[in-house]
């Protein structure tokens, strides 16, 4: 095949693939015959869980890896995005890889080795540092990273693992339907290499390597008329996209006064009301928001010495909790160290895709205004259980997020662009009430769809959060669901697997496969089918498409403890 010869550059690519261009016909980029290379059997562009999960399953799969992240903290939604993990209920048991609870148990087995616990807490084998109601396991970001580089490090060491960390991706050669090469810049240094290798993984934050290699996706909401599903918008909008956050880490010393400096934005951010349909109750820095499920307006509480509920609501406080100071020696820590990632810090007022980056940066910056004016608001104005207003003793965590400026590292993206898949996951597939419509089961006793090409599963609410376009919180009950192959496999492109957010799913769908340890599987089925394609010389598509060479797979993958069925 004639190699193509125009060269485009990562904004210009974006813009017209976002547009509504057909990437497929545009000319791919080629390099510069300066820029170093290095060359891999697969590229892995994101450091992310999906980006590591894919990058442990390939290593111990005997391949060579290459794995870039945009930040240098590898892990993403844990660690540079500081979000601890949003889990289901039998996580301890069932509904997750093996190496999922590997990890889980080697961040216990990491405050027992390092950090002096009661006697309690030491004995306790489901010891959860935050004691946060979000998740059984609520943790620090460094936790979560350190136990990610050692058990990578001795692949780094040997050589058979690359990570290329504060480098994103800028280009890409392509040859018709398969990926060449990637060209990537260090952000900080602006030095570019070329990635070579006989597969690439995008486990990217956004889907960045979709647009870069001309890979048909979609971003935003589908129309109802597309997708056939209940909660679907009338009309198609690839600009409407769930909120993202940029988070922090407080803690609260009674009695002292750690107020930051007022916000630039403050006024703004203090009196902001969004414009949602349904009505969001009134501005959004207030303890009143939207309940999920129902859509009526429900009163949080908030008191860093409270329980885990203040007069009966749900206290903040405790909700994503990341240290428990009982559970640690008395002096070891200060206080109690809470994550703030709630309703009144998403930003609804841009999105990171479909935007030039000058536009993205911007986003991002207001976005961080907006979590300093809640810090503020908090210190400052919000009102206290006893009747006063303010919370001066809350205190900004820089040092647990690894900023100067006390926020994550990267903003905490929920929506990325999606591939136009061989198979898309709907809401009849997984959605409980749309699932029983199709299926004639009733409620109590319907199961989600059954996948025969499965290679993962998961289980969580279809939770979108309140969008740009206006849309208040959609969030429904779903069912046990699985992971099926044809929504890693893109419709054209035979060497590049999405290995997180950016699988076939919907606006809708995305809702429940967008969460840590859905995101941990899918990226170790990619870098596992990677591995199997591989070794047997076929291609991922022809896997799933021979009954013995799919079930061959099925079988590898199940004996290196992936699941595939609910038990």
């Amino acid at each position: 095949m004639t190699k193509q010869t125009n060269t485009y550059n990562r904004r210009s690519l974006m813009q017209a693939g976002l547009a509504g261009v057909s990437l497929a016909s545009m000319p791919a980029p080629l390099f510069a015959s300066s820029e170093p290379e290095r060359e891999a059997d697969v590229v892995i562009i994101g450091g992310g869980l999906g980006g590591c999960a894919a990058a442990i399953a390939a290593l111990r799969n005997g391949l060579k890896v290459v794995m870039t992240e945009p930040t240098d903290w590898i892990g993403g939604q844990l660690t540079s995005q500081a979000v601890p993990p949003d889990e289901h209920a039998r996580i301890e048991t069932a509904g997750a890889n093996q190496s999922y609870r590997t990890f889980r148990s080697q961040v216990r087995q990491y405050y027992r080795d390092h950090y002096p616990l009661t006697d309690a807490a030491r004995a306790n084998p489901r010891l959860n540092p935050g004691n946060g109601n979000v998740s059984k396991l609520c943790t620090e970001p460094r936790v979560a990273l350190t136990v990610l580089e050692q058990w990578l490090m001795p692949y780094e060491q040997s050589g058979q693992l690359v990570v290329l960390r504060n480098h994103v991706p800028t280009a890409a050669d392509v040859d018709g339907d398969r990926v060449s090469a990637v060209s990537v810049r260090s952000v900080e240094t602006g030095d570019a290499a070329v990635l070579r290798g006989k597969y690439f993984i995008d486990a990217s934050e956004l889907g960045d390597l979709l647009p870069l290699t001309n890979t048909e996706f979609i971003t935003g909401a589908e129309a109802q008329s597309e997708t056939n599903e209940m909660h679907a918008a009338a009309v198609a909008d690839p600009n409407n996209q769930q909120a993202f956050t940029v988070c922090f880490a407080i803690d609260h010393l009674a009695g002292e006064n750690h107020t930051i400096d007022r916000p630039e934005e403050y006024s703004f951010w203090r009196d902001y009301v969004p414009q949602m349909t349904p009505p969001w109750p009134g501005k959004l820095l207030d303890f009143t928001y939207t309940h999920p499920p129902t859509g009526v307006p429900k009163k949080l509480g908030f008191d860093p010495a409270g329980g885990k509920s203040v007069d009966g609501a749900l206290n903040l406080w405790t909700y994503r909790r990341i240290i428990d100071a009982s559970l640690f020696a008395p002096g070891h820590f200060a206080g109690d160290i809470s994550l703030i990632n709630w309703p009144q810090n998403d930003y609804l007022l841009g999105n990171l895709v479909g935007v030039s980056e000058e536009q993205a940066a911007q986003h991002v910056a207001r976005a961080k205004q907006l979590s300093l004016s809640l810090l503020y608001w908090l210190q400052t104005e919000a009102p206290r259980p006893d009747g006063g207003t303010g919370f001066p003793g809350l205190r900004l965590r820089r040092d647990l997020v690894g900023t100067e400026d006390g926020l994550a590292k990267a903003p905490y993206v929920r929506e990325s662009r999606r591939i136009r898949a061989e198979f898309t996951v709907l809401e009849e597939h997984v959605g409980r009430e749309q699932r029983a419509a199709v299926s004639g089961e009733s409620i109590r006793k319907v199961k989600a769809a059954r996948f025969d090409d499965s290679v993962g599963v998961g289980s969580y609410p279809i939770d979108l959060h309140p969008s740009t376009g206006g849309d208040n919180y959609i969030d429904f009950a779903s069912l046990q669901f699985q992971v099926p192959l044809g929504a890693l496999l893109p419709v054209r492109m035979r060497n590049l697997i999405p290995a997180c957010k950016n699988i076939g799913t919907t606006h809708v769908t995305n809702g429940c496969y967008r969460l840590h340890p859905v995101e941990w599987g899918i990226g170790e089925a990619a870098g596992a089918l990677v591995a199997h394609a591989m070794q047997t010389n076929q291609t991922p598509h022809a896997i799933r498409a021979t009954p013995q060479r799919l079930a061959d797979f099925q079988n590898q993958i199940r004996k290196q403890g992936m699941e595939t069925e609910w038990t």
